[in-house]
């Protein structure tokens, strides 16, 4: 399930920000965020080019954020981004909380297209992503500058399928 973020997620947000591993495959410095940067995310997290949800179980504990961001009205799409806490990994959370930040990008906001990057190397989260119904569009080879290294950027894209239907 996803709702608003609250000031109440900040704690178990850090949590993931403060993640070693999660700190090797981001160019924000989450390791260096404190309360305050999570409470001040959270409270610019909600707006028209920016929409970030918690993820959350049934008793409403935070367990990931998810997003759309850069949304473009113009071009109808925008960009998903996923976290979770490594205590909900592997538990389908991340791939029910894809399903409805999803099905709000077409059906709440009437997108057209829903696109993603993640590094070339991160096979996990490839298959994630493909498993949601993301299609693999191509490659942008040393596209970033991570940790000092150069790093290729896959990039996969979800087209609104309803449309489509309701045209035919």
């Amino acid at each position: 399930m996803i709702r608003r973020l609250e000031h109440k997620d900040a704690p178990l947000m850090l949590e993931w920000m403060h993640e070693e591993d999660i700190n090797r495959a981001f160019r924000q410095p989450f390791g260096r965020f404190t309360a305050e940067h999570a409470v001040h995310f959270i409270d610019n997290s909600f707006n028209e080019k920016n929409r970030h949800f918690a993820v959350v179980n049934e008793t409403d504990e935070y367990l990931g954020t998810v997003s759309l961001k850069n949304i473009s009205q113009t071009d109808r799409s925008a960009e998903y981004a996923i976290i979770v806490r490594s205590t909900a990994r592997g538990t389908g959370v991340a791939r029910r909380a894809t399903e409805n930040i999803l099905n709000y990008a077409f059906d709440t906001l009437g997108l057209h297209r829903v696109y993603l990057n993640v590094l070339e190397q991160n096979e996990r989260a490839r298959h994630f992503y493909t498993k949601c119904g993301f299609v693999y569009e191509g490659t942008s080879r040393d596209a970033i500058l991570l940790n000092g290294r150069y790093e290729s950027l896959a990039w996969y894209g979800m087209i609104n399928d309803k449309e489509q239907e309701e045209d035919e």
